[in-house]
């Protein structure tokens, strides 16, 4: 590697040793060597967004699994390198510097796309900043990755490209129907990934996500996914604030499950050609419903959740099918949403 990386960040991010982030739960709850045995080992990877959430996930399984990582956040999402194993390599830096994703691209068997900008009233606010990172970044990998002969290019796709279709569950031959700004970044991200391996022969996966949690999911700002923002408010003797009626539900995804897509996706024997592929784990929970579990969890029953205004972008309800996940990649989910639950509280209990 060259001597550009760096381990960690500079200050002002906090760091703490990277046994405060696996703990003894975490480390315990997937054995990757189980699932994918000696597949990846001496393998090369590049992890865009790699100190965020998913990101440093996928990038601890890949370091368990022998791969050598590159890792690649600009942390601007409140990303903390620390979350990084020792033999992770780790640079500060943006998708859009296209220099250095050409240098940090150099040399991989694989990409794993997961660098962006979240949060879908945060892109409602700010939709030529999202679009410039997410679409354009996107472009930028998939340049170097082009030019680097990569094998192949995992995307982090959205189940936010249905929009609100009200039928369920959501299969990918639907047509797109985005509802916010981020929305339309990633169908427009999924088309690149399509355009790159029908024009260049770079294969690609679309992965799309179905509103994914766990430990490290960030709790810290405005836009926090819902599980991470009720964490907080509960732990702080607070009621959390659903927006809308709650009645609304999601398809709530532990986050191994989407590493192990990730990691399938990688291995497929057969050209994926920007395939969109749902990552879930099929079964849909309202945000009532988690609310009241939360707070049984944490032992906070007495406080009631409070209703605030819908969400500007926000769908109604998500479900995902995962026949095509199934039959193309043999991907079942490996971690049901009340085990993942109950991981994610105990963390959030430890780290708040």
């Amino acid at each position: 590697m060259t001597p550009d990386f760096q381990q960690y960040a500079d200050p002002p991010f906090r760091i703490r040793p990277f046994s405060a982030y696996i703990g003894p739960v975490m480390s315990k709850l997937t054995h990757w060597r189980d699932l994918h045995g000696t597949y990846f080992a001496g393998a090369t990877a590049l992890v865009t967004g790699g100190a965020g959430f998913i990101g440093s996930h996928l990038a601890l399984a890949l370091n368990d699994l022998g791969a050598r990582v590159a890792v690649l956040d600009d942390l601007s999402g409140g990303s903390d390198p620390a979350a990084l194993p020792p033999g992770v390599e780790f640079v500060r830096g943006s998708i859009l510097d296209q220099p250095l994703v050409a240098k940090l691209t150099a040399g991989k068997t694989y990409v794993f796309h997961q660098a962006a900008l979240g949060s879908v009233p945060r892109s409602v606010e700010q939709p030529r900043r999202f679009h410039e990172t997410n679409a354009t970044g996107t472009l930028n990998v998939l340049e170097a990755a082009r030019a680097a002969g990569v094998m192949r290019v995992m995307f982090a796709a959205s189940s936010s490209a249905y929009g609100d279709n009200p039928t369920l569950p959501k299969v990918e031959a639907m047509p797109t129907a985005p509802r916010s700004p981020y929305a339309a970044n990633k169908v427009a991200c999924e088309a690149l990934m399509q355009a790159y391996a029908a024009s260049y022969g770079l294969d690609t996966a679309c992965l799309r996500y179905f509103n994914i949690f766990g430990p490290r999911q960030s709790a810290d700002n405005a836009y926090a996914a819902v599980i991470a923002a009720f964490a907080k408010a509960l732990l702080a003797g607070k009621a959390p604030i659903i927006h809308g009626d709650g009645d609304q539900s999601r398809d709530f995804t532990y986050v191994d499950n989407a590493v192990h897509a990730n990691l399938l996706a990688a291995r497929c024997p057969r050209k994926l050609e920007g395939t969109l592929i749902n990552v879930a784990i099929g079964k849909r929970v309202t945000v009532n419903e988690l609310a009241a579990k939360m707070a049984l969890l944490l032992g906070r029953s007495h406080l009631q959740a409070a209703h605030g205004p819908d969400r500007a972008g926000d769908v109604k309800h998500s479900l995902a099918d995962l026949t095509v996940a199934r039959q193309l990649l043999g991907y079942q989910p490996i971690v049901d949403f009340d085990r993942g639950l109950d991981v994610t509280v105990q963390w959030y209990q430890s780290a708040l």
